[in-house]
């Protein structure tokens, strides 16, 4: 009788099933870890915020703080040509910040800015897709301290980091 070579069915079936296991195991482990890393870069990122606001309020101390992202950043060709560091693009954040709206997000968070008449600022970061690529919402006003909501956008108001 000949003997054969390779794997019986079963044993394959056993090695997909194990297979199957530990991906089970290890995709939700993955996305726990994913939005934690985007949660964390939108923290960075309103933290940078808050320093570009300082810095700007400075810089134009007429003006005050800025009224929106675009004013604290700038692309490439601004920021290096002859209009460089003007209150309309003071070059203090880069440019995929002060871009990150709903259809460019920074790390799966959407940024928003308003300032009201140079004399404060609201900043808010809110997942592009709650649940998926982060958990949490957060806020920071010229108060320098950032605050977190779980189901909604914070307010001057919620617990803070």
């Amino acid at each position: 009788m000949k003997k054969q070579k390779g794997f019986s069915l079963i044993e394959l079936l056993i090695v997909v099933a194990i297979i199957l296991i530990i991906a089970a195991i290890a995709i939700p482990n993955l996305l726990r870890s994913k939005m934690a890393a985007n949660e964390s870069s939108a923290v960075g990122s309103l933290r940078t915020i808050n320093t570009a606001e300082v810095t700007y309020a400075t810089a134009y101390p007429n003006v005050g703080y800025s009224t929106n992202l675009a004013q604290l950043g700038g692309n490439a060709a601004s920021c290096a040509g002859a209009g460089f560091a003007a209150p309309a693009n003071a070059c203090l954040i880069d440019d995929v910040l002060a871009t990150a709206v709903a259809a460019t997000p920074k790390s799966g968070y959407v940024f928003a800015l308003v300032g009201v008449a140079g004399t404060t600022y609201t900043a808010t970061a809110t997942p592009k897709t709650p649940g998926t690529t982060g958990q949490r919402y957060f806020f920071t006003d010229q108060t320098g301290v950032i605050r977190y909501g779980l189901s909604s956008l914070p307010d001057n108001t919620s617990s803070p980091l």
